[in-house]
């Protein structure tokens, strides 16, 4: 078995999928130390910050991952997270700095319906719901890239963004299968957009 070592660096990385309310960071080890780790996770508001560290919430004792949510919005002084892992053989502390808007970056939209319109055989009807895990769509709105591809034909083709929850495909054809994925990214552009949603799929009508 290789020798067991200190720890070394962290991989971290921090999102806010629930802006304006947390941040969710996660790390990991850049090479295995095959021994027992304990991870202390503490974050500062800028560098002097009067009040010192504060605890980043580790959703058990020794995880590697926490979340903040005391954020303070549109700050341009940046968060600092402090990771430090601790095995038999030492610690290592690795620095996060970051500024909450611009790593917002929400999780796919959700239920993505695909639905044909009754007698118009080139379009489709397109709905999906803003993601469970984005708290307030109302006061914090989302913009939405949509990507679609007819079977068997060649690369999808990516439209939007589109303020709405819904959106009609037109030009397609009939009785051919479309398959639709949609991304989400905050409205005034911070952050970067989502992963793609799971795939829908769709067929428009066909005339008898």
């Amino acid at each position: 078995t290789p020798p067991a070592v200190p720890p070394g660096k962290l991989a971290i990385e921090c999102w806010a999928i629930s802006y304006p309310q947390t941040v969710n960071c996660t790390w990991s080890l850049a090479a295995d130390v095959h021994l027992d780790m304990e991870f202390i996770a503490t974050y500062r508001h800028g560098m002097w910050a009067k009040r010192g560290e504060t605890e980043c919430v580790q959703p058990e004792a020794g995880a590697n991952s926490c979340t903040i949510s005391d954020i303070q919005l549109f700050s341009i002084t940046p968060y600092i997270l402090n990771i430090t892992a601790v095995n038999p053989l030492g610690t290592a502390t690795s620095l996060f700095p970051f500024i909450v808007e611009h790593i917002i970056r929400p999780d796919p939209p959700e239920d993505l319906q695909v639905s044909a319109i009754p007698s118009e055989s080139k379009k489709l009807l397109l709905e999906w719901k803003p993601p469970g895990s984005w708290p307030l769509p109302e006061y914090f709105p989302l913009k939405y890239l949509i990507r679609y591809t007819r079977q068997g034909a060649g690369s999808p083709r990516t439209i939007g963004p589109y303020e709405q929850t819904s959106f009609i495909l037109t030009g397609l054809r009939p009785g051919a299968i479309y398959h639709v994925q949609v991304a989400a990214k905050d409205l005034t552009d911070y952050g970067e957009y989502s992963a793609w949603s799971p795939q829908a799929s769709g067929t428009p009508w066909k005339r008898r």
